[in-house]
């Protein structure tokens, strides 16, 4: 466990991060880690001082089993509303299997089985995810439906999922191995330099904590087409 900054927690589940979100009522949780997981972050949770009663939503950037890999078993736990992109949604209840890209995906799927769940508010795209102060991006690509996340403090705090990762403070491309559509995985990295934010965490990479979103845009400039 890590914090990033006042009221936000990078939770480590493996080798994929979730990450925890204090708010005025309660606590919300972007992504859930890997399958089996629940338990260890709700001792996570705990040791922030809060417990995971607190828990009231869980924001889903994408379908991938090692983000949704415990939220059903979190959402028993606590009955948080689940918020996801509607073309990310068929997966994750299970309506439709998870898509395999590359030879890499299939070698991993037999480890990586995440229990269906249902989602309770369903995003279009771009706009408010229910919880005040957090907006959600659609940033396509890596999934059909993956989302970021921007939260309203600390000068904007981004949640990027797999939009991008980052190491030793630069921000770097997905591997096109486990992305849907690796071009437009790019312009939507690309567009997340667009906005406003100071501090960036990533599903996978070290967080980025001041003036990341500079990062995002040296990141354009390296990739334009």
């Amino acid at each position: 466990m890590r914090r990033i900054v006042d009221g936000v927690w990078e939770l480590r589940s493996g080798y994929v991060h979730a990450h925890l979100i204090e708010v005025d009522n309660g606590l919300v949780l972007v992504d859930t880690g890997l399958p089996r997981r629940a338990g260890k972050l709700a001792l996570a949770v705990r040791r922030t001082g809060r417990d995971l009663a607190d828990l009231h939503t869980i924001l889903l950037t994408h379908q991938h089993p090692d983000h949704i890999g415990s939220l059903a078993d979190l959402r028993q736990r606590t009955g948080a509303q689940v918020v996801a992109h509607r073309q990310d949604v068929a997966v994750i209840t299970g309506e439709r299997p998870q898509p395999i890209h590359h030879w890499v995906m299939r070698l991993s799927a037999p480890f990586l089985k995440a229990d269906p769940a249902p989602v309770d508010r369903i995003l279009d795209g771009d706009g408010p995810t229910g919880v005040p102060g957090i907006t959600a991006v659609h940033t396509p690509g890596h999934t059909p439906g993956h989302v970021s996340f921007l939260l309203d403090r600390a000068g904007g705090v981004l949640f990027a999922g797999d939009a991008a990762s980052a190491m030793f403070g630069r921000v770097r491309p997905t591997p096109r191995v486990v992305s849907a559509d690796p071009a437009l995985a790019l312009r939507s990295a690309a567009r997340l330099a667009e906005l406003d934010f100071r501090v960036a965490v990533f599903g996978h990479g070290s967080a980025v904590t001041g003036d990341a979103v500079a990062r995002f845009r040296d990141f354009t400039a390296r990739h334009r087409s």
